[in-house]
């Protein structure tokens, strides 16, 4: 018993430390005792978000760019960040805390796989982006009225299959025809994609992984709220 770790005698900086620990290691029941802690000494929903959870999602981002954790204990970590999130997204819609983008995320038409696709969205939940994940074998419209309805500033499409793969390029025609592609910054990524496909079919970004999800998506937001700031 001498090594348990009583959360109330940590310091605020001990008791983040202990929290990216646990995230990192994906211990749920862990995490959302030490969200409830912070909390309960009065540290707002998104400071607990930032610092804590975005926080030590960032050093498991990091350590899964570098080799050193795989997509197991990503998953792991992203379900004890979602457990935490748990608590805290009804609390940070009262308080109207600010969200770093929105994005729609789905697999394309004819392909089933979603490991990677769900993966990216709870990196990017983790991150501080409200994610509308819309699952598997989506259609032109299926995405169309997913960004209707939630407009977003990004959208990410998932292909495991180098058959479905094309099928990016239907949707991006689409939003060219909607009129709202300018509107909208295109992610795609999948096993079979790369930088050369992600141009031919003129999406915004490729990415390999979550972890450049997270970057890319996060630079890309910048960029465009940079320009639009000066026009």
């Amino acid at each position: 018993m001498s090594d348990e770790v009583i959360l109330s005698e940590l310091s605020l900086e001990e008791l983040y430390e202990q929290m990216w620990d646990d995230l990192y290691d994906g211990y749920q029941e862990e995490v959302v005792e030490e969200v409830e802690e912070a909390l309960s000494r009065g540290i707002t929903p998104y400071k607990v978000l930032t610092e804590g959870l975005v926080a030590g999602m960032e050093i498991v981002g990091i350590d899964f760019r570098d080799g050193i954790l795989f997509v197991p204990e990503v998953l792991m970590a992203a379900n004890a960040m979602k457990a935490g999130m748990a608590i805290l997204r009804p609390l940070l819609a009262e308080t109207g805390a600010p969200i770093i983008g929105k994005m729609v995320i789905g697999t394309v038409k004819g392909d089933i796989h979603d490991i990677g696709k769900n993966l990216v969205a709870m990196m990017m939940e983790g991150a501080g982006f409200e994610v509308i994940n819309i699952g598997i074998n989506n259609d032109a419209d299926t995405y169309l009225k997913a960004i209707k309805e939630h407009q977003p500033e990004l959208l990410g499409m998932s292909a495991l299959l180098t058959t479905t793969m094309p099928y990016m390029k239907v949707v991006i025609d689409r939003l060219k025809e909607e009129g709202i592609r300018k509107d909208i910054i295109v992610m795609v990524g999948g096993a079979p994609l790369n930088e050369a496909f992600a141009e031919a079919i003129e999406a915004d970004a490729y990415c390999r992984d979550a972890a450049v999800a997270v970057e890319t998506a996060k630079k890309l937001i910048a960029i465009r709220r940079g320009e639009s700031l000066k026009t």
